[in-house]
């Protein structure tokens, strides 16, 4: 006998990613129109000033980054990809192209002025490094054929693209609970934000995989 799905768990996970969404376009919306001294550039000034590049990565990460996180409404939704496949190649293309040419290699230039110091630049760096590579497989695999292994380089390319979301949530909570110097905040972030993200999607991972054994 198959256990009762839980038919609220879906609903309630799409609601609150969608808020979220929100809540990360309303960052963005910020630094519309381009400024040099807006919300976090405030605080570098020095980068702004003395590297020409940084600005402009800066806001290639800014105004890219946040196309990716809508893909998981359809990347990682089985009804439509049994319904419309077209629907999901195209976002998956959009993503992927997203990723690899803007996204991922803007964040790896921010990463190396990241606040914090050589742990936090470390973090953020390898961060946007697994990013690249990640998607980078899931393009390569789903081109070969090789759609399970494509989905769970797919996932594992979303949870890092939701530490936009998470960055901000550890960095909430830990100010609101803790209140360390803004610069131990930062290094503590730069891991949290997608570390654990990571951790959670191997594990979903290996445990589909593992159950499947049991089942064949």
């Amino acid at each position: 006998m198959k256990p009762a799905k839980n038919t609220w768990f879906r609903p309630v996970l799409y609601i609150s990613f969608a808020f979220f969404c929100l809540l990360m376009l309303q960052i963005t919306s910020k630094y519309i129109p381009w400024g040099q001294d807006i919300a976090f550039l405030q605080i570098k000034q020095t980068e702004v000033h003395r590297y020409a590049y940084y600005l402009p990565f800066f806001y290639i990460h800014v105004y890219s980054a946040i196309f990716c996180l809508p893909a998981g409404f359809t990347q990682f939704n089985n009804k439509l990809l049994k319904r419309n496949k077209k629907v999901h190649r195209i976002v998956g293309y959009l993503y992927v192209g997203t990723v690899l040419l803007l996204a991922a290699p803007s964040g790896l230039v921010i990463g190396w002025h990241a606040n914090g110091g050589p742990v936090a630049i470390l973090f953020f760096s390898l961060l946007a490094v697994l990013w690249f590579w990640f998607t980078l497989k899931a393009l390569l695999t789903a081109k070969n054929g090789q759609y399970k292994v494509h989905k769970h380089y797919m996932m594992r390319s979303f949870a890092l693209a939701l530490s936009a979301i998470t960055l901000r949530l550890y960095k909430v909570l830990i100010v609101k609970v803790w209140a360390p110097p803004p610069m131990d905040v930062y290094v503590l972030v730069s891991g949290l934000s997608w570390i654990p993200n990571l951790l959670f999607v191997e594990f979903l991972i290996r445990y589909r995989t593992a159950a499947r054994k049991v089942y064949i």
